[in-house]
C-alpha cells in the first residue's frame, strides 16, 4: 500500500510541473503574439551593469486584410508607414564629419515646413537637424528617432540621403514597418466597416472577422538601447502573414447615391438622424447601408452609430403589414372585407385618431391599409380580444420575436410583449396593431418586407460574400433561410397587392416612377422620450422592393426627428424613389446591351464611354490591347482603332453640361445628376444625343432629355 501512496504522490508531482510548464508556455505564446514579451520598462542599473545588452523576442504585427467593395476596390485598407531611426554609433568619424551637413540639409528639405504642419511634428531647419545628430553621436546613440510614421515615398527619399544611403552596417539606418488603417471612399458605410483600436471594443465588420483580418504574427529579435527596444539584424525569426481580405456585397456607387439623397433630406428636414438600408431580394445581400447623425454643436452629418442595426424603436404605420398577414393567415378576415373608418377609434380611455380628420368612411380593408388608416386597431382588437397571444403568437411564427443573427455586433431583441406581461394593458393590442408598443430596427422591419418580397422565404441579411487570400477562397458565404415559408402563397399574394396599392391608391401616390413599379408601405410614429413616454417628435419611414412586378431590391429609409414634415411618403419616401431610381438606371439587367448587335470586330471590340477606371478594369479582364491616353482622368472616351483600343481623355468641367454622349445609361445618370440636373430618359443603351449642348452653361435644376440606342 506503501509503495502505491508514494507512486501516487510522484504523479501528482509530476502532473503538477506538466501543468505549471504548459501555463508558462501558454502565457508566452500570448505575450508572443501581442507583443509583450518583456515589459515596455527601462532596465534597472543591475541589469545595465553587467555589460550585457538586454534582449527579447518580440512580435511583428501582420499587415491587417482589406475590407472590399462588391467589384474588389478598397472600402478599407492598410497603408504602410515607417518609422525611422538612426544607429549614430556604426558610422565611422571620417563618413560622419564630411557628410553630417549634406544630411541635415536632405532632412530639412525633406521634413520642411510643410510636412511637420500637416502632420504636427516640431520643425528643424538644417542647422538644427546638424546640432540634433551630433547631439546624438555624443551620447552614443544606438536607436536615434529621425521621424515617425513616414510614407513609402518619404521612406524613399531619406534612403538616398548622405550617409542614410549607405548599407545599414554603415549607414546606421533603421526603418521600422507598421501600417495603418485608412477608407479611401471617406465616411462611406463608415459604421458598418466599423474600427478595431487597442484599448476599444471592434465594431462593424473590423470587429466581426477579425480573425481572418488580423493574420498572423511574426518574431523578432530586438535589443533595449537608448529607453527603447532596437531590431535586431535585418530578418525576421518568423516572418508574418498578412491578413485575408474581406468581401463584401456593398457597391461603392449606389452606397454613395444612398448616402448623398439621405444626407440631403437630412439637411432640408433639419432631422435627428437617419438610416437607408437597400438589400437584394432573393440572396439576402446588403448592396448599401448608411447611417447619419447630426452633430448638435456643429449640425453636421457624421456615421457616429449604426441605426439601421443598433436602433430599436416604435415602427409605427409600416408595422400594419405583420398585422394583416396575421389576421390573414388567423382567417379572420379579407382584403375586400368592408370596415367603417370614421377617424376615431375608442380603446377604454384612450382615443386613436386618423390622420385624416373624419377618417375614410366605409372601405375595405385593403384601401384602409393603402391609406394607412388606423382602423388595423379596432380591427385587430375585434379579432384577438378574447385571444390576443394569438395574435402576439402568429407575430413571432414570423420571425418577428428574434433576432437577426446579424454578423456584426449591436442587434438587440424585438421587443414584442406576450399578454400579462409587464407593461401590457388593456389598449396594448390595438396600440400593437398599428405599430406602437412594439420595436424593432429599421433592418430588422426591412428583412421582415423583403420576405414578402422574396414569396415568404424569410433570409439573412448579410454583408460578406467570401474571405479571400489572393486568389484563393477561404470561406464563401451563401444565401441563408431563416425560414423556409413565413406564411401562406395565398396571404403573400394578397399583402403584395395591398404593397402595389400604396403607391398606386394610397400614401403613396406621388411616389410612383415612369420605369418600374414600387411596392410599399409608409410609416409615421411618435417617437419615445426617455421613460417619459411619447413626445412631440416623430419618426417617417417608407419600406419596401422594386419592381414590384418581379422583385429585384428591398429598401427601407428612416429619418428621426424631421422638422419641416413628419408624413413618411414626403420624407423618407423621397429618398427611397431617388435611391430607386438610381439603382435601376446603373442595374444592367433592365437595360439590354448596346454591344449585342454590334458587328464583330477582328480583333478589337466595341467600347462603352465613361468612367476611365471601369473601362481599364473591363479591358485588362478581357485582354483586350489598349493605349491609356486618359492622364489620370476619372472620365474617357474609348476609340476602338485597327489593333488596339485608345483610352482618351473626356473634360467634364464644373458651370458646364457635361458631354455624356457614347455613356452607358449608369455613368451618364451618375453625372448628371451630380450636376444637379433632371434626367429623362428615353431608350436603352448607349446615349447618342442630349437636349442640352455639352459646354454650354449649367443651369441646376433644369431637365436635361436623353435618347438611348
Amino acid at each position: 500500500m506503501e509503495e502505491k501512496r508514494q507512486i501516487l504522490i510522484k504523479s501528482y508531482v509530476m502532473y503538477v510541473i506538466v501543468a505549471i510548464v504548459m501555463l508558462i508556455v501558454t502565457i508566452r505564446v500570448i505575450n508572443i503574439q501581442y507583443g509583450d514579451v518583456v515589459p515596455d520598462a527601462p532596465m534597472g542599473s543591475d541589469s545595465l551593469a553587467t555589460g550585457v545588452t538586454p534582449t527579447r523576442v518580440d512580435s511583428v504585427k501582420p499587415m491587417r486584410g482589406r475590407i472590399l467593395a462588391d467589384d474588389g476596390s478598397d472600402l478599407v485598407t492598410s497603408i504602410p508607414l515607417y518609422d525611422l531611426h538612426m544607429d549614430l554609433t556604426v558610422v565611422k568619424e571620417e563618413l560622419f564629419e564630411d557628410e553630417v551637413d549634406s544630411l541635415a540639409i536632405g532632412l530639412a528639405e525633406v521634413f520642411d515646413q510643410t510636412y511637420s504642419t500637416k502632420r504636427d511634428v516640431t520643425f528643424r531647419d538644417a542647422t538644427q537637424w546638424e546640432a540634433y545628430l551630433r547631439e546624438g553621436r555624443s551620447n552614443d546613440a544606438q536607436y536615434h528617432l529621425l521621424q515617425m510614421s513616414v510614407k513609402y515615398t518619404i521612406l524613399q527619399k531619406i534612403k538616398k540621403l548622405p550617409i542614410l544611403r549607405e548599407s545599414k552596417y554603415k549607414g546606421g539606418f533603421i526603418s521600422e514597418q507598421h501600417f495603418e488603417r485608412q477608407k479611401p471612399n471617406g465616411l462611406l458605410a463608415k459604421r458598418t466597416l466599423g474600427k478595431k483600436k487597442k484599448g476599444e471594443l471592434p465594431v462593424g465588420l473590423e470587429g466581426a472577422y477579425d480573425d481572418f483580418l488580423t493574420g498572423e504574427f511574426g518574431l523578432r529579435n530586438k535589443q533595449y538601447v537608448n529607453g527603447s527596444w532596437k531590431p535586431v539584424g535585418a530578418d525576421n525569426l518568423k516572418d508574418p502573414i498578412p491578413g485575408a481580405d474581406v468581401v463584401t456585397s456593398i457597391n461603392v456607387k449606389i452606397q454613395e447615391v444612398a448616402e448623398n439623397e439621405l444626407k440631403n433630406q437630412l439637411r432640408a428636414q433639419k432631422a435627428v438622424h437617419g438610416s437607408v438600408v437597400l438589400m437584394e431580394v432573393e440572396t439576402g445581400f446588403i448592396k448599401a447601408i448608411a447611417n447619419l447623425n447630426r452633430d448638435t454643436i456643429t449640425g453636421k452629418y457624421d456615421e457616429t452609430y449604426n441605426h439601421a442595426v443598433g436602433t430599436k424603436t416604435d415602427p409605427g404605420s409600416t408595422f400594419k403589414l405583420a398585422s394583416l398577414m396575421a389576421l390573414l393567415e388567423d382567417g379572420k378576415v379579407d382584403i375586400s372585407d368592408e370596415v367603417g373608418a370614421y377617424g376615431e377609434y375608442h380603446f377604454y380611455d384612450h382615443t386613436t385618431y386618423d390622420s385624416h380628420i373624419g377618417g375614410y368612411g366605409k372601405i375595405s380593408i385593403q384601401h384602409a391599409f393603402e391609406v394607412s388608416s388606423n382602423v388595423f386597431s379596432k380591427i385587430v382588437n375585434d379579432a384577438y380580444f378574447s385571444d390576443a397571444q394569438q395574435y402576439i403568437d402568429r407575430l413571432k411564427s414570423f420571425g418577428l420575436g428574434d433576432t437577426l443573427g446579424l454578423a456584426i455586433a449591436g442587434e438587440p431583441m424585438p421587443v414584442i410583449k406576450n399578454r400579462g406581461e409587464d407593461g401590457w394593458s388593456g389598449i396594448t393590442l390595438p396600440q400593437m396593431a398599428i405599430g406602437y408598443e412594439v420595436e424593432l430596427t429599421p433592418i430588422q422591419i426591412l428583412a421582415f418586407y423583403n420576405a414578402v418580397a422574396n414569396d415568404g422565404e424569410f433570409v439573412k441579411p448579410q454583408f460578406v460574400k467570401e474571405i479571400r487570400r489572393d486568389d484563393e477562397v477561404l470561406v464563401e458565404y451563401e444565401k441563408e433561410v431563416l425560414n423556409e415559408k413565413i406564411c401562406s402563397d395565398e396571404t403573400i399574394a394578397k399583402l403584395k397587392k395591398c404593397l402595389e396599392g400604396v403607391v398606386v391608391n394610397g400614401t403613396g401616390k406621388a411616389l410612383q416612377s415612369s420605369n418600374f413599379s414600387i411596392a410599399g408601405k409608409t410609416g409615421t410614429a411618435k417617437i419615445v422620450n426617455s421613460n417619459k413616454g411619447y413626445g412631440d417628435d416623430y419618426q417617417a419611414s417608407f419600406v419596401g422592393y422594386f419592381p414590384a412586378d418581379e422583385p429585384k431590391y428591398s429598401l427601407i429609409v428612416n429619418i428621426a426627428g424631421p422638422t419641416k414634415q413628419i408624413y413618411g411618403a414626403q420624407v423618407s419616401g423621397t429618398v427611397f424613389t431617388a435611391i430607386a431610381d438610381k439603382v435601376y438606371a446603373s442595374s444592367p439587367e433592365y437595360h439590354p446591351d448596346f454591344n449585342k448587335e454590334a458587328p464583330v470586330l477582328a480583333s478589337v471590340p466595341q467600347v462603352k464611354y465613361g468612367s476611365s477606371r471601369d473601362v481599364k478594369v473591363a479591358m485588362d479582364k478581357m485582354k483586350v490591347r489598349y493605349q491609356d491616353k486618359s492622364q489620370g482622368t476619372q472620365w474617357s472616351v474609348a476609340i476602338s482603332e485597327a489593333e488596339k483600343v485608345s483610352v482618351q481623355q473626356r473634360f467634364i468641367r464644373k458651370g458646364e453640361v457635361p458631354n455624356v454622349y457614347g455613356m452607358p445609361l449608369n455613368d451618364a445618370v451618375y453625372i448628371l445628376e451630380n450636376y444637379g440636373l433632371r434626367v429623362n430618359v428615353k431608350g436603352h443603351g448607349m446615349v447618342v444625343s442630349q437636349s442640352q449642348k455639352a459646354g454650354s452653361e449649367l443651369i441646376k435644376g433644369t431637365q436635361i432629355n436623353l435618347v438611348l440606342k
